[in-house]
């Protein structure tokens, strides 16, 4: 089994090296991951500097870029064969609810997507976790199971593990999306010369935690496993904006054709 590990903490980061060791007796592992933390960076590509790849270890790569470039330079460059399996992680800190939007963790994962392979990205929900293993052992027992049933119905896991000892956890919940309360992300401060500065502050808390959401699983320490997928689209409400529209929806379209007759 090929397996290609990704994280957005940077490839020196103890997550990434516990896969490495977790994995190394039952894959072929190829590691490429961003050469500094680049948490926060979503599926952003570098656009504007000059990517290199430096190689720090026989199966391993760093890139001066995002997550989603290593990913993308794994795929068309580096991996001389197509990964079974993408595993981005293990993140130090959660990725639950609205995070899933921010996460370098999750943007390596949904980068993944146009392999066609499953793409799992996981995360231990403290940011300096006492039990780690715990994800690892986590994340060695999904990737068993995918092994023995690999036609996983869906493509981008986000997976979210308790910070809690193995023998406390309760189960595997298949969750949605939670989401937080209105952030109040930045806190402000002075620089050395008196300017205003400001500082990205801790997240917010959740404001649905119900039950079937991430957040409820994790407080019930669960393992949350939730399926992701890339189309924003909400499709629910098409039919309801089309009457908002109206008349002026006819009439923009009808502009449009008489403008291209002309």
């Amino acid at each position: 089994m090929e397996i290609l590990l990704c994280n957005d903490d940077g490839y020196y980061s103890k997550g990434i090296k516990a896969l490495e060791s977790a994995f190394s007796d039952i894959a072929n592992l190829t590691i490429v991951a961003p050469e500094t933390n680049c948490s926060g960076a979503s599926s952003s590509l570098t656009i504007k500097n000059p990517l290199r790849i430096r190689k720090f270890q026989d199966n391993g790569y760093y890139v001066n870029g995002t997550p989603c470039d290593c990913i993308h330079l794994a795929a068309t460059t580096i991996c001389h064969r197509r990964p079974d399996l993408i595993i981005s992680g293990i993140n130090l800190g959660a990725n639950l609810g609205d995070d899933v939007l921010y996460s370098g963790t999750v943007g390596a994962a949904m980068g993944g997507r146009f392999i066609g392979v499953p793409c799992l990205a996981i995360s231990i929900v403290d940011r300096k976790p006492v039990y780690l293993d715990t994800a690892v052992e986590v994340a060695r027992n999904l990737v068993e199971f995918l092994i023995k049933k690999p036609k996983v119905p869906a493509k981008t896991l986000n997976i979210n593990v308790p910070d809690i000892p193995i023998e406390s956890l309760q189960g595997y919940s298949i969750t949605r999306l939670g989401n937080r309360s209105i952030p109040d992300l930045f806190k402000p401060d002075k620089d050395l010369f008196g300017e205003n500065v400001y500082w990205l502050g801790p997240p917010p808390p959740p404001k649905d935690a119900s039950e079937g959401t991430d957040f409820f699983a994790i407080e019930q320490n669960c393992v949350s496993i939730t399926p992701l997928i890339s189309d924003f689209t909400d499709h629910s409400v098409n039919e309801d904006l089309q009457k908002w529209m109206g008349d002026q929806l006819i009439c923009c379209l009808l502009y449009t054709s008489d403008a291209a007759d002309e």
